[in-house]
């Protein structure tokens, strides 16, 4: 069984058909402790702001079962889900996040500057460069495109957990992971056949990076 962890943020649906569009046999959108520990697989999406993110997680009681979730299972995260992994966020003069990454979320101006060219948010089709081998890009060349949406990206104090990166106004983490836990800026669910191909590796993933 796969979660979906429903915290109120997001197009959950449009991943649950996606992820049953590619073979899941079972897909539980929920916001109940519960059953997302009893998944075999969880996927993290949403948009948004990471402090209403945070805020959310808190008053539906998700903070600790996603920390115990993160350490034993195949774990995707999407957006917002990406972001709420890392330390902290800057925007409001500081948000604290879940922790699981060390990193800061960041905004896009610091990457973009006064460049009237280059919009915020980001939004639209965008090149992947993959940075290294993972099983969840198998089948998807580095440098296709994927559909991202968003205003901050995040800047890992780590650089060896990013996966991918994307290029606007200067590079920056598109996608990062290690061990059981993947999460990407993009939205796979919008990403046409790459963004399918990538959930389905989801699916036979046994959470197990590239050796």
């Amino acid at each position: 069984m796969i979660a979906i962890i429903d915290y109120g943020m997001g197009n959950l649906r449009s991943v649950e058909r996606a992820l049953t569009h590619v073979g899941a046999a079972e897909v539980r959108v929920s916001d109940d402790p519960a059953v997302i520990e009893a998944a075999d697989r969880v996927v993290f999406p949403g948009q948004g702001a990471v402090r209403d993110c945070m805020s959310a997680l808190h008053r539906y009681e998700l903070v600790d079962v996603l920390e115990r979730v993160l350490r034993d299972r195949p774990f995707l995260g999407i957006c917002m889900g990406m972001q709420a992994l890392m330390s902290r966020s800057e925007e409001n003069d500081g948000v604290e996040a879940l922790g699981h990454f060390a990193g800061t979320v960041r905004h896009f101006r610091h990457l973009t500057g006064a460049d009237p060219q280059l919009k915020i948010p980001h939004m639209g089709w965008n090149r992947l460069e993959q940075i290294r081998p993972h099983p969840l890009f198998a089948g998807i060349d580095s440098g296709t495109r994927f559909y991202f949406v968003h205003s901050y990206y995040v800047e890992p104090a780590d650089a060896s957990i990013v996966q991918g990166r994307s290029d606007y106004g200067g590079p920056f983490a598109a996608a990062i992971g290690a061990d059981n836990v993947f999460a990407t800026q993009f939205h796979p669910e919008k990403s046409q056949a790459p963004g399918l191909r990538l959930l389905e590796n989801f699916l036979a993933w046994d959470g197990e990076p590239c050796s």
